[in-house]
């Protein structure tokens, strides 16, 4: 029976004199190196771990020991299996077979009792989870002048706190093809993983008092902030698989091709098809007003009533160009400033008062949100055209 094992080497070296018979036929050498590594960052949580090695074998039954000291793999996920003989025996039907699995007690091994009719090397393939393999990823995302299209750069960083060095190691990031790339022990690597030229993205300005709040709320002035945002599909270069969470630094090009930092953000995982939104910061040249203008009550029975509330939007584009506002309303937090909010849905429809052109916008609008567009001029000089829109909510049977 060989075994193979450095542990079990240094031992025998140190401690053995001259042979017996049935110590004659122990070869003991160490666990050959490894011939192909192959590292799987795709899962939130686990890494997988999936090495080639060549083993000598003889016929009959063997002992392959594999030891990990120092090194965070969880035994209970190690999977042994056999590729096939190489060398002089190659192509020969691997009639080799796992009898038994041990753990030596106080060790961090296992050792496979392995038979094989024949004698000569033979590929093993043992994969388990690691930790200590952490990983992140980061975007890099330049912008043209116009604002039209984006050069989206994707990344990942490997830090390797494993304690176990992995040379010419095939790495799956979950997206993008695999690409080869050592990791020292203690070492931290960043590698691009894709390179996207030309995204479509849409800049946007959203005023939304749930989410985003006042910069002035004694003057009911809304903040308003302002996004790139960009779809997650075929269509725009992208859509292979969703977009990991992790930071994005945006830079923007000038007139002559200069790129500028503007700014950073926490990009959120992006499913296929989904929007990515890429906060810029707070507009100072986009003015909105918001009150609310009226509250009516009518008294249907008992303690049930309709409520008629009217909200008022009084918005200024300073900007040289006309924009789209994105006009958000929570209907609870509507409820709730007219004075009659209450645990049970609100049962409501939007009234004929509403002076926002079209429909509600269909994909950020539903039974507890609303969100409609405005048009917005360019100034003309120094001046901003007023533009005043009212939003009509129709509460019923509200306690």
């Amino acid at each position: 029976m060989k075994r193979l094992s450095l542990l079990s080497l240094l031992a025998v070296l140190a401690v053995s004199g001259v042979p017996t018979v049935s110590d004659a036929r122990v070869k003991l050498i160490t666990l050959p190196v490894r011939e192909r590594v192959e590292i799987q960052l795709d899962h939130a949580s686990a890494t997988l771990v999936e090495e080639e090695r060549v083993v000598p074998l003889v016929a009959g039954t063997n002992q392959v020991d594999f030891s990990w000291a120092n090194t965070n793999i969880d035994p209970g996920t190690i999977v042994f299996r056999v590729v096939g003989y190489e060398g002089d025996i190659a192509g020969k039907a691997p009639a080799v077979n796992v009898l038994s699995v041990s753990y030596p007690p106080g060790e961090n091994a296992l050792v496979w009792d392995v038979s094989s009719t024949h004698s000569g090397p033979v590929r093993v393939r043992i994969s388990y989870l690691l930790g200590g393999l952490d990983k992140s990823y980061n975007y890099r995302a330049v912008t043209e002048h116009d604002e039209s299209t984006l050069a989206l750069s994707r990344y990942i960083r490997v830090k390797n706190f494993a304690n176990e060095q992995y040379d010419d190691t095939q790495i799956h990031a979950g997206l993008g093809d695999k690409f080869s790339k050592p990791i020292g022990i203690n070492e931290t690597k960043e590698m691009l993983v894709e390179r996207i030229a030309r995204v479509p993205i849409t800049k946007t300005y959203t005023c939304d008092p749930a989410q985003f709040g006042y910069t002035d709320q004694a003057q009911k002035k809304l903040r308003v902030p302002m996004h790139y945002v960009l779809t997650n599909n075929s269509a725009n270069g992208l859509g292979g698989e969703a977009m990991p969470y992790g930071k994005v630094r945006i830079f923007q090009k000038d007139s002559t091709g200069t790129t500028a930092f503007i700014g950073e953000d926490w990009g959120a995982f992006t499913p296929i098809d989904d929007r990515m939104r890429l906060y810029l910061g707070v507009a100072q040249d986009v003015v909105v007003k918001r009150t609310i203008e009226r509250r009516d009550r009518t008294k249907v029975g008992g303690n049930l009533s309709h409520y008629d509330v009217v909200v008022k939007y009084e918005i200024e584009n300073f900007k040289d160009k006309p924009v789209v506002l994105n006009v958000a309303e929570l209907i609870d937090q509507v409820r709730n400033e007219a004075g009659f909010g209450s645990g049970h849905s609100a049962e409501w429809v939007i009234g004929d008062q509403t002076t926002f052109t079209g429909k509600p916008d269909a994909e950020e609008s539903s039974q507890h949100r609303i969100v409609f567009h405005a048009d917005l001029p360019a100034r003309k000089g120094d001046k901003a055209k007023k533009i005043v829109h009212k939003l009509h909510l129709v509460f019923r049977n509200q306690f």
